[in-house]
């Protein structure tokens, strides 16, 4: 299992090309941030300087969206990079989320985001592609190399994750869901004649280490306000029950609304509906042992790499204690780029 943290690009850059550093000492392989250009500072620059100033880490956004960057653009970025600093960039990319809805916007189509995959993918492969009607390919990359891994929750979104993706991207640690959705993304990928393992399968929670359930629990709270915007979603379009599993929607129905402005921040004022028990499931909190418990569990149905979110007050701690202890616990000898 390789392991990653995500970062949010909060001023001072400084500080999170410094996490990024200590993450990588900690032996972490891979380094993610959100993407949402006006909540955050512009995740590409700092990318550019994080890959600057560290030696292997992959590092890419968690996630983009075909909304708001053009495909190009965002391909051109990837084969930059690549060319810059050797092939160290992956693309997580949803429909879009607290990028788009901040300007009132709206998730982009299934087949929007199934033809965004393809036209990053090929140019951030130096190969060439057909959009608008035009061919075509970036005439200065080589030899650049891009993953494009699939952010989804709902039955059609994860169905194109396995159709289509390199990898996929679950943000909850709920055992039992991510059961559920690795199957679904695994049976979608063997129905087009691919071969599901050769899918990368990302689970990304907040990750505390501590003792004091009630301050990890508040401090990780605003993880399940954040799951439940796309809860929410999937529930308006196929009801409460039978297309998710009836544990990721019933949480939701105290749910009363959402502010963007405070998107993914520890102390969130309006998360209040969001239990404990949620918290437990969907999060992993608590000493090494319990880390290390549940990531193996997630590990025996196919997570290939656990993402921590760190929007909490324990950053560092929760880094040290990883390296120390629950990496080596469950890092294998190969830790190939997926």
């Amino acid at each position: 299992m390789d392991f990653g943290v995500v970062l949010q690009t909060n001023p001072p850059a400084a500080r999170t090309i410094q996490l990024a550093k200590l993450a990588e000492a900690h032996g972490f392989s891979h380094v993610w941030t959100f993407d949402s250009h006006l909540l955050w500072e512009e995740p590409y620059v700092v990318h550019s300087a994080i890959l600057a100033e560290t030696k292997k880490v992959i590092v890419g956004p968690f996630v983009t969206n075909p909304a708001t960057r053009d495909w190009t653009v965002t391909a051109s970025v990837f084969a930059t990079l690549n060319e810059m600093y050797g092939n160290r960039t992956v693309c997580g990319i949803g429909r879009g989320d607290s990028a788009v809805r901040v300007t009132n916007g709206k998730p982009v189509t299934m087949a929007e985001l199934r033809e965004s995959i393809h036209v990053i993918r090929e140019l951030g492969n130096s190969r060439a592609v057909e959009y608008n009607g035009a061919t075509l390919q970036f005439p200065w990359s080589r030899g650049s190399s891009l993953d494009v891994w699939v952010a989804a929750y709902g039955p059609l979104a994860l169905k194109l994750a396995g159709e289509v993706g390199d990898g996929f991207i679950l943000q909850l640690a709920d055992v039992d869901i991510a059961e559920w959705m690795i199957k679904t993304v695994k049976d979608a990928a063997a129905n087009v004649g691919r071969d599901p393992e050769s899918l990368a399968f990302c689970v990304a929670a907040p990750m505390y280490i501590g003792d004091d359930e009630e301050h990890m629990r508040d401090q990780c709270r605003w993880f399940g306000g954040m799951v439940g915007n796309h809860v929410a979603d999937i529930v308006a379009k196929y009801g409460h029950h039978g297309a998710i599993p009836d544990a990721l929607a019933d949480y939701i129905e105290g749910r009363k609304g959402y502010d963007y402005n405070s998107h993914g921040k520890a102390g969130n004022d309006h998360v209040d509906f969001v239990p404990d028990e949620i918290i437990d499931r969907f999060c992993i909190l608590g000493s090494a042992t319990d880390h290390i418990a549940k990531l193996e569990h997630l590990k025996s149905i196919g997570v290939t790499q656990f993402a921590g979110y760190l929007q909490h007050d324990n950053k560092e701690e929760t880094m040290r204690v990883y390296g120390e202890t629950v990496i080596p616990a469950l890092t294998t000898h190969a830790t190939a780029k997926r």
